[in-house]
């Protein structure tokens, strides 16, 4: 009975907006404000009465009528309220679309921060279904408040930025937002943050397949570090450069890399490690595998020695027996 009583004065506000929006001869413009406010209350008594399709849709109105009416703040607190209806209703498809335009209005109006905040809004309900569209909501966020020069609300949507790609493989970025958010923080002097981010990029620039490019970076950023910190990433990049699947793994298992953001510590997780070099196995001998390798001058060589040796023999007897006869004819002469 509730419901339906609010859903009733929602629609008499509606009748009351239509009459605020009509001309006549001596009302030659709408009522613009009285009817944005017809509309929001409307809105609201269709809220209470769960009938979200019908309050998005005076919300809408109501924007309209703010915007002709130069009520630009107004209007722009109508598209965020009419975004966070899109959540009830279950259907985002205009989420992205609501918290631009919110925050376009509220640039125009002087408010960058509720436009950075209306973006921030529907960037966490995309996140989860639509997490491209949110990264393009937290870029802009991270855009609008650093044009008002505030580095310490910057870095907290860069840091979003940067871990929706990871989340999303996007490496190559996400070097670029990691030291893009190292900087903001470099203006806050925080340090602690810095070596907790020289950390990330390490991890990304491995996940990326580039180790020169990880060092340079554990180089550039690694005195920011705690000494824990230092020691595991030491241990980390000797294991790759030694090519030490074991030493790597005992770096990435350290309880600081676990206790990092959820998407870092996956990243952690999800590393391939060095696959190692194998020994050298020595090559197996089969014996008698092929017939043994006899040289074609072998025979000719023994035929020689053969005949060399026959010769020898010959020149031996003939020289014995020359001896002999001359004995016998020393002999006969010593007759």
């Amino acid at each position: 009975m509730a419901s339906n009583k609010k859903f009733d004065e929602g629609l008499e506000h509606i009748k009351n907006a239509e009459k605020c929006m009509k001309t006549s001869l001596l009302k030659w413009r709408p009522d613009f404000d009285i009817a944005a406010d017809e509309y929001a209350k409307a809105a609201t008594c269709f809220r209470n009465a769960k009938a979200f399709e019908q309050c998005k849709d005076c919300l809408m109105k109501a924007a309209d009528c703010n915007k002709q009416n130069r009520a630009l703040f107004h209007a722009g607190k109508n598209y965020e309220q009419a975004m966070l209806v899109c959540k009830e209703l279950g259907d985002l498809r205009d989420v992205q679309m609501l918290a631009e335009k919110s925050c376009t209005l509220y640039q125009q109006h002087g408010s960058c921060d509720s436009g950075a905040q209306a973006l921030d809004k529907g960037a966490k309900i995309l996140e989860s279904q639509y997490p491209e569209q949110a990264l393009r909501l937290y870029q802009r966020a991270c855009d609008v408040v650093m044009n008002e020069d505030n580095a310490r609300q910057g870095s907290e949507y860069a840091s979003k930025v940067a871990r929706i790609m990871v989340k999303l493989g996007m490496y190559d970025q996400a070097t670029d937002a990691v030291r893009r958010e190292i900087g903001m923080h470099q203006q806050n002097e925080s340090t602690g943050s810095i070596g907790r981010l020289a950390v990330a990029l390490v991890l990304i620039q491995l996940a990326r397949g580039d180790t020169v490019a990880a060092e340079k970076a554990f180089k550039e950023w690694g005195n920011c570090c705690d000494p824990p910190e230092v020691q595991t990433l030491e241990q980390l990049l000797q294991g790759f450069d030694e090519e030490d699947p074991e030493m790597a793994a005992r770096a990435l298992s350290s309880s600081f890399i676990k206790h990092m953001d959820v998407e870092y510590s996956r990243l952690a997780r999800d590393l391939p490690l060095p696959k190692g070099t194998a020994p050298l196995s020595k090559a197996s001998v089969i014996e008698k595998a092929a017939p043994s390798y006899i040289s074609p001058n072998k025979g000719s060589a023994e035929e020689g020695a053969v005949g060399g040796a026959e010769g020898a023999t010959g020149g031996a007897e003939g020289a014995v027996g020359g001896a002999n006869e001359d004995d016998d004819e020393g002999g006969f002469g010593l007759c």
